[in-house]
């Protein structure tokens, strides 16, 4: 990549930070009470992204699960091989090339779901560890690839669902808590689904929706077998929980990870993913303006060629999950060795004065 194309996005995020500053410097001292302290500021992200993940669901749920994996879904990609996969040096290990990589490829480009869960054993058996954790991995996975397949379409139905509280468990065991703070956010979405479930938002605004994308496609896709309010609460269900899923993989995990409390500038995260991603940044911000303008023409179609490419990712979560489980978190995620320091901007305290 050319220090040219990373100077232009630099330039482009400027505006961006001069922003953030001023707003910073208006709402003193409230801001700087976040700013400085990590627990407060990722327990309010994530009450905020519950409470906006519930008004959109209220307001336009089939809009929000027909552009969600449009405008989200390559970014929030990207976050999961950067931190399921770079951040923990998974890149460096050969033995993970195969036991992980191949099961994750081959069902990206379309075999059986079941063929996912190889993922989660060959995370286990190529990650060091107590031998009778990596056994009970590797056992639990087979299982569930054996119950995938007796199970046939269905299990795809659970596992769609899923995939969203596999990431809420990811978050919650990413840092050690500091106080009780970020319980708020889990809880919140806790009271969110038992809201939905419970049939709070059964009035929900689902009588317009993009072409092709109407209820009755999403109750197909996410509610088989089931009929009226109970097949509408899981639709809205899903279109809260992916919500929420999106928003722990682009903000709440790399807030976690980042070894400094204090948040960095747009242009340092620029910098900071560049660094550790390389051309794969590139690739993926090509992925994203391509999937929009495919979008722009077909969204149905678009949305479809998303999901299929994206099936990968549950299982990628699933061997983070199972090495966490193996290993122990201080093994698996460095972020208490972040290797980024030197590329992050100093911190620069608002200044108080006229």
């Amino acid at each position: 990549m050319s220090t040219a194309s990373t100077t232009w996005i630099e330039h482009a995020l400027a505006p961006l930070d001069r922003l953030r500053a001023r707003t910073l410097r208006a709402t003193m001292p409230v801001s700087s009470h976040f700013a400085a302290r990590r627990e407060p500021r990722v327990a309010l992200i994530g009450a905020l992204s519950v409470l906006a993940a519930l008004i959109g669901v209220a307001s336009f749920p089939l809009w929000m699960l027909a552009l969600g994996p449009i405008v989200l879904g390559v970014p929030h990609l990207l976050a999961d091989l950067r931190y399921c996969v770079v951040r923990p040096g998974w890149h460096r290990r050969p033995a993970l090339w195969l036991g992980v990589g191949l099961p994750l490829v081959a069902v990206a480009v379309g075999a059986d779901m079941a063929v996912g869960f190889a993922a989660v054993a060959g995370a286990c058996v190529g990650l060091d560890g107590p031998r009778w954790r990596r056994l009970v991995g590797v056992l639990a996975a087979a299982i569930a690839a054996g119950v995938c397949m007796v199970a046939g379409p269905r299990s795809t139905l659970v596992l769609l669902h899923l995939h969203n509280a596999v990431a809420l468990a990811l978050w919650w065991r990413w840092r050690e808590h500091e106080g009780g703070l970020r319980r708020w956010p889990a809880l919140a979405v806790l009271g969110g689904c038992a809201l939905i479930l419970a049939g709070g938002l059964d009035a929900a605004f689902v009588e317009h929706a993009p072409a092709r994308l109407d209820l009755a496609h999403h109750l197909q896709a996410l509610a088989p077998g089931f009929s009226g309010a109970a097949a509408l609460r899981l639709v809205l269900l899903f279109a809260f929980a992916q919500s929420v899923h999106y928003a722990i993989w682009l903000r709440l995990v790399p807030e976690d990870d980042r070894e400094r409390a204090t948040p960095r500038s747009f242009r340092a995260s620029w910098r900071a993913l560049v660094a550790e991603l390389g051309p794969l940044a590139w690739v993926a911000l090509a992925a994203a303006m391509g999937l929009a303008a495919w979008a722009l023409v077909d969204l149905a179609q678009a949305r479809a060629g998303y999901l299929r490419l994206a099936r990968f990712h549950l299982f990628l979560e699933l061997a983070l999950l199972a090495s966490l489980w193996t290993r122990g978190r201080a093994r698996v995620l460095p972020h208490c060795r972040d290797q980024l320091a030197r590329i992050e901007e100093p911190v620069v305290k608002p200044s108080t004065g006229s």
